[in-house]
């Protein structure tokens, strides 16, 4: 069966919690390194799902084994704007679920008027990177040392995807 890729729902909250807390453990991707409380997990999905922010999943017959979501910005000023984020199991890595995700969350965040998306990724995280160029997004910037956890230094990488931009 092929995992399926849809809208975030109430019913999944105990899944994506599972999910993040998972790839939080890892130490590697996200900025936290604790697990989030499920009732901030609930407040955060319910958020999403009231206010229309995109926000999918990545099911594996019932089983939450990755995320996508865009949370626009809260300033009147930064409203065409939002941030990504996303994370996958371990063992779903490099099925191309990354790919189906973003592209489903993007494709949903343009249709709810959405302008500019961005995010920061760790300069050693270069699977993700590539993930990102393939869907769109430059590197803007990068903060050196921008991470330190247990001693050890990252760059922090600024990237951002324009819909509709024109380039050169």
């Amino acid at each position: 069966m092929e995992v399926a890729i849809r809208p975030i729902e109430l019913s999944d909250i105990a899944g994506f919690s599972a999910c993040t807390a998972a790839v939080v453990a890892e130490r590697h991707y996200l900025a936290h390194v604790e697990p989030f409380p499920i009732d901030e997990t609930a407040k955060f999905v319910a958020l999403n799902i009231r206010t229309g922010n995109p926000q999918f999943v990545a099911d594996d017959g019932g089983r939450v084994v990755g995320w996508c979501d865009i949370v626009r910005g809260s300033l009147p000023v930064h409203s065409h704007r939002g941030t990504l984020g996303i994370g996958m199991l371990a063992a779903h890595r490099g099925q191309g679920l990354g790919t189906r995700l973003m592209r489903a969350t993007l494709d949903a965040a343009r249709g709810k008027g959405f302008e500019h998306i961005g995010l920061v990724v760790y300069g050693r995280n270069t699977h993700a990177q590539a993930l990102y160029r393939k869907a769109g997004f430059r590197e803007i910037g990068r903060r050196t040392r921008g991470k330190k956890l247990d001693g050890q230094y990252d760059d922090e990488v600024l990237m951002e995807l324009v819909f509709d931009e024109v380039r050169p």
